[in-house]
């Protein structure tokens, strides 16, 4: 600042002495100042800057420091963490058997997955076996069922499934000497096919039927029928007292001397009551004779049933007559049936069983006798 003012007093120096320095001299001093001012300045402003550029490497300087330290300080845990894990593996490698031992392991452990191998081997073998041996047993028994329900029940229908179920036991085995055994159980669906099934189910529900129209049964009161002369006689008589007294005492009885053999004596309370029961009784004992096939039974129970109806009802009666057509009807249909007999089909399954069975014996008592001789040699 103090240098910049000085060629401001300059002009009022110069009348001192102005005939010593020419018109041009004082430019001269007053460029010279400005340089100097312009020097000094760009040497304050360098200065500046340098000690701003010191300032700012020291910072740098202290943060690259800093930074250092925390490096340093993560290398040194991660040099402990190292450290202690290298004690780790000492102490673990020191636990560890030798190359011997390990060698000896490992043949161990070779020998045991052989003999695992082995014993998974004869497993499978064996439940094979013991599977076929299952499925062919579980044919047995179905056959065995077959005959019982032939025997038992007279089922035709459901002895047929169980006969094919054999069969396909059979056919899965994949087995030659299973073909007698087959041919047999191909006579027996044969005969199956053969017989027909009755309709039990059928034949219980239309006696049910029956049954319940035994309730409804009444009985029908006998009509007496005059001849026509003595119609036309009552007709002509003109005399009502007479007519009037005839009236009234046909209302009471009749007599006819050529009676009908149909007429009935008149059911009524008790009496009606103990034929419907004796009837109900009689189709229900041919409903359980149909159901168990009983052909002798169901037969005499409906005979029994008409024989009610005949002597309870008058042929007149269209209830009764309704129902010993239905009996009759019903008694031509078939309750029991000629089973055809499967005890050939058992008999050849049970062969086939007994020679399967046979060299397997063989083979198991060969193994159990080497065994011994191995034993007495030594």
């Amino acid at each position: 600042m103090s240098e910049t003012a000085l060629p401001k007093d300059e002009p009022q120096i110069a009348p001192e002495a102005p005939y010593q320095q020419p018109p041009s001299a004082p430019a001269k001093k007053s460029g010279g100042g400005n340089g100097l001012a312009i020097i000094a300045l760009l040497l304050a402003a360098a200065g500046l800057a340098a000690a701003g550029w010191g300032v700012w490497q020291v910072r740098t300087l202290t943060a690259g420091h800093q930074q250092q330290s925390r490096v340093l300080e993560g290398l040194s845990t991660q040099a402990m963490t190292l450290e202690n894990n290298e004690r780790q593996l000492s102490a673990d490698l020191a636990q560890l058997p030798d190359a011997n031992e390990l060698e000896e392991r490992r043949r161990l452990v070779a020998q045991l997955q052989g003999d695992q191998q082995r014993l998974s081997q004869r497993l499978e073998t064996v439940l094979g076996a013991s599977r076929k041996d299952w499925r062919l047993a579980e044919a047995e028994h179905l056959l065995r069922l077959a005959s019982l329900r032939l025997s038992a029940l007279q089922d035709v229908t459901s002895a047929k499934a169980l006969v094919q179920g054999a069969d396909e036991i059979l056919r899965e085995q994949d087995d030659p000497q299973a073909f007698a055994a087959r041919e047999q159980l191909t006579r027996s669906l044969a005969s199956l096919e053969g017989t027909a099934q009755p309709d039990r189910t059928g034949l219980f529900l239309q006696l049910a039927a029956l049954r319940e129209q035994t309730v409804q049964l009444t009985a029908l009161a006998p009509e007496f029928e005059t001849s026509g002369t003595a119609v036309r006689a009552a007709a002509s008589d003109t005399q009502s007292r007479w007519r009037e007294w005839w009236a009234k005492i046909s209302s009471f009885f009749r007599v006819d001397f050529n009676p009908d053999d149909n007429i009935r004596p008149l059911l009524a309370g008790q009496g009606l009551n103990q034929v419907r029961l004796a009837l109900s009784l009689a189709l229900e004992q041919a409903q359980w004779a149909a159901l168990n096939g009983q052909g002798k039974v169901y037969t005499q129970a409906l005979d029994d049933a008409r024989s009610i109806l005949l002597a309870g009802f008058n042929q007149d009666n269209v209830q009764s007559h309704g129902m010993i057509e239905q009996i009759t009807r019903l008694k031509a249909q078939p309750v029991s049936v000629t089973t055809p007999d499967l005890d050939a089909s058992l008999d050849a399954v049970q062969a086939y069983l007994q020679r399967r069975h046979t060299p397997v014996e063989g083979l198991q008592s060969t193994p159990a006798q080497q065994p011994g001789a191995g034993e007495s040699t030594p």
